[in-house]
């Protein structure tokens, strides 16, 4: 989609972490923005820092893991913007602790949060947008599903599944006018979730910053690509490894830190967790 002056944006998670800074980069390129999340105090404040921009910010609470509120969601948004020309799935949560620690109710909540909802919002959206021969999905993954981690395997799961569906999607609307594409942000400064937790990723991998996730975004929908993965060192090399031997990728990732990484803020959760 080379011209989106004057298009609109639905926006998921758009209240805090990479959700604003993904929605100043749509902003910039003259996009309305329809921004959706939980928290309508997070909404308003992503909607007051958009405001310097002569362009239409409008918020929409919604609960995403709800049928009838997701269906709620594209009708106001159609109501009060008219057509949904992007759809920006961007939503997502991330749980560090041992599997086993995990409750069902956790489990069931990230993969309804990271890939059920993307993918029944999508279904959602796509039949204007194939009626009207024009339309793009970005659905933003990790690198976390292209290499699991311990003590994060349903997150991984969850975004593994996303690139895939991803990937089909995409073969599926080849000639329809819409597309796809995915975005795999490796660990984040300021806006990402160990950032959170004040933490900075291990040197091997390093860490990227959020306007440059945001710009992938504005680059998947403009050059029409398949996949970025958005990382501030080389990481191919690794995934190519992991394809051909997993088993020495993973045995690297240990040598360097990575898993002991997961373990030591796992370990923190679980001491939270009885602490509260």
């Amino acid at each position: 989609m080379k011209n989106t002056i004057g298009k609109t944006a639905l926006i998921t998670g758009a209240s805090r972490g990479l959700g604003p800074y993904i929605a100043h980069a749509l902003a910039k390129h003259s996009i309305n923005l329809a921004l959706v999340a939980r928290s309508q105090k997070g909404l308003k404040q992503t909607s007051e820092s958009l405001k310097h921009y002569n362009i239409k910010a409008d918020i929409f609470p919604c609960d995403l893991t709800d049928s009838e509120s997701r269906e709620q969601l594209v009708q106001q948004v159609k109501t009060q913007m008219g057509s949904i020309d992007i759809l920006v799935n961007n939503a997502g949560v991330e749980r560090v602790f041992s599997y086993v620690g995990l409750s069902s109710e956790e489990i069931e909540n990230m993969i309804r949060i990271n890939l059920l909802a993307p993918m029944l919002l999508t279904r959602l959206v796509l039949p204007d947008m194939i009626s009207q021969k024009s339309g793009h999905i970005v659905n933003m993954s990790s690198l976390g599903g292209k290499k699991g981690s311990p003590y994060s395997g349903t997150y991984a799961a969850s975004k593994a599944a996303l690139i895939q569906w991803s990937f089909s999607l995409r073969a599926e609307l080849k000639g329809t006018g819409v597309s796809c594409s995915v975005i795999c942000p490796g660990f984040v400064s300021q806006a990402g979730m160990f950032a959170e937790y004040n933490k900075k990723a291990p040197g091997i991998v390093g860490e990227t910053t959020p306007e440059k996730v945001a710009d992938a975004v504005i680059q998947a929908i403009h050059k029409d690509m398949a996949e970025i993965v958005v990382n501030s060192k080389p990481i191919w090399p690794m995934i190519v490894m992991e394809a051909i031997h997993p088993e020495l990728s993973g045995w690297i990732l240990k040598k360097f830190g990575i898993y002991d990484f997961y373990k030591q803020q796992a370990d923190e959760n679980h001491a939270q967790n009885i602490k509260d």
